[in-house]
């Protein structure tokens, strides 16, 4: 399932991951370590929701 930032629009992707910050792709979101955060706009896990 893809997570959205709801500041910036960013779309975490797991099949993708976020490789520039050492995210593997196949990551799950719930899987990411606790201070990761968005690479586009920089706010908490907690500012994302499920996309639709």
């Amino acid at each position: 399932m893809k997570y959205i930032c709801e500041v910036c629009g960013y779309v975490y992707d797991p099949a993708v991951g976020d490789t520039e910050h050492g995210i593997a792709a196949g990551t799950k979101f719930e899987d990411l370590p606790a201070d990761w955060v968005c690479p586009v706009c920089g706010v908490g896990k907690d500012q994302f929701k499920p996309a639709e």
